[in-house]
């Protein structure tokens, strides 16, 4: 073993992340002088309602990301759980360096969200045409659009943006796609939603990016919703705000209630299609049986609060993978409740029919997406956005040209624990 191995066994969480990030290749230098931290609000759309978001997502400047010091990245981390959506812009970070400040937010972590090479290998999954791995760090992948070329030990990899029209029941015109019309692909939580527990925070880096013309988001839900987005913009909604605009029946029943994913959701749901706003699946039954299934077993199959606590603020963020839910929990009103009458589910439920759990989830989660609740980032060159996986849904957006090049490193790590929900005292509140 190395002294530097060594030294990374023998140290704390906090220091690792130093020696880490302190050892890139020796093409790259760093300056070791500690810099202050400061904050501006994110560029928000003409469409943004300014007021939901106050304390969404911030830009933090004056801050190396390749030599980072302890006190550093405590408040970047308290940062990230405030504010949901922090970005670092003309950021030089290698494959490890990203590794190593993912890893800061959750120490004992050390594999992908999905399995470090499971998802390329997992063919059935709706994810495999997705996700690229790099060879030397396996928590780390490639994704994007285009041919790329001698990339981090990857002779060459062929990238493909995920298209709406392989996925959602309803297609985009090729006609109104020529002149700009997009969807939202799948609004959805970094999560394998079997076994592994959802990674606290995603950062996503991007390397090179396709510039042109705007585009225009369609609903095609009979609202008339449309939202004017970058090209390949990724679109974050707060699971705080979708919480915090639910009528009281409603905010009862989410502070009460569980979901089941399916055994394998990605391989589950990968026969059937979308909706068009990307929010969850169409009730056609196409979804795999659980019988035809690669092995699974009972005891790792995910059950989490729909609620789920913030760290920090110590908020409640409504985090639902809607794609993936098979079943719905509902735990009864507590005995010393106050009732007046529009509660739902007052006794308690277990609600196993599929289109009942979509519906109920859909009319819970819909309003949060709507135009001026979603923040479009309009990604740059050396963009490093750090999400926190536990508090925001995201979406791909957007379709590119074969000849549009754009490549993005992601990595999230499988959680050392599950997410923490409603506290007693949020139940008697709400419920």
């Amino acid at each position: 073993m190395s002294s530097s191995s060594s030294a990374m066994l023998h140290t704390s969480p906090l220091r690792r992340y130093a020696l880490l990030a302190s050892n890139p290749p020796a093409s790259t230098s760093y300056s070791t002088r500690a810099m202050a931290i400061e904050l501006a609000t994110l560029p928000l759309p003409a469409s943004a309602d300014a007021s939901k978001f106050a304390d969404f997502g911030r830009e933090v400047k004056g801050v190396n990301l390749g030599s980072l010091t302890e006190e550093q990245l405590k408040e970047i981390q308290e940062l990230l759980y405030k504010h949901d959506v922090l970005l670092f812009r003309d950021a030089d970070v290698t494959p490890e360096q990203q590794f190593a400040l993912t890893k800061a937010f959750d120490p004992t972590s050390a594999v992908y969200g999905h399995g470090n090479n499971k998802t390329g290998k997992t063919t059935l999954s709706i994810l495999h045409p997705d996700l690229k791995t790099i060879p030397r760090v396996p928590q780390v992948q490639l994704i994007g659009n285009g041919m790329v070329y001698n990339h981090e030990g990857l002779a060459e990899a062929k990238l493909k943006h995920p298209h709406h029209k392989t996925f959602h029941k309803t297609h985009i015109s090729d006609e109104d796609e020529e002149k700009g019309a997009t969807r939202f692909y799948r609004w959805h939580i970094d999560a394998a939603l079997y076994d592994l527990s959802p990674p606290k925070v995603t950062t996503l880096y991007g390397l090179s990016v396709p510039r042109g013309g705007k585009q225009v988001c369609r609903y095609d839900d009979g609202t008339g919703d449309e939202l004017e987005v970058p090209l390949g913009t990724t679109a974050f909604v707060s699971g705080r705000t979708m919480f915090e605009i639910l009528p009281p029946e409603l905010k009862s029943l989410a502070v009460r209630s569980k979901v089941r994913y399916a055994p394998h959701p990605y391989v589950w749901m990968a026969p059937a299609h979308a909706k068009s706003t990307g929010l969850g699946i169409e009730n056609e039954g196409l979804e795999m049986s659980f019988d035809d299934l690669p092995p699974w077993e009972q005891s790792k199959v995910k059950t989490f609060p729909i609620l789920w606590k913030n760290p920090v603020t110590g908020g409640l963020h409504f985090q639902v993978h809607p794609c993936g839910v098979s079943e719905l929990i509902v735990d009864p009103l507590p005995a010393d409740a106050k009732k007046t009458g529009n509660e739902l589910y007052p006794d308690g439920a277990h609600i196993k029919d599929l289109g009942a759990v979509r519906d109920i989830l859909y009319k819970m989660q819909r309003p949060a997406i709507a135009p001026n609740l979603v923040y479009p980032h309009d990604w740059h060159e050396k963009d490093m956005v750090l999400f926190h996986n536990r508090g925001v849904l995201h979406t791909v957006v957007g379709a590119f040209k074969e000849d549009q090049v754009r490549a993005f490193h992601q990595c999230n790590l499988a959680a050392s624990d599950d997410p923490i929900g409603p506290s007693e005292e949020d139940i008697k509140k709400w419920a």
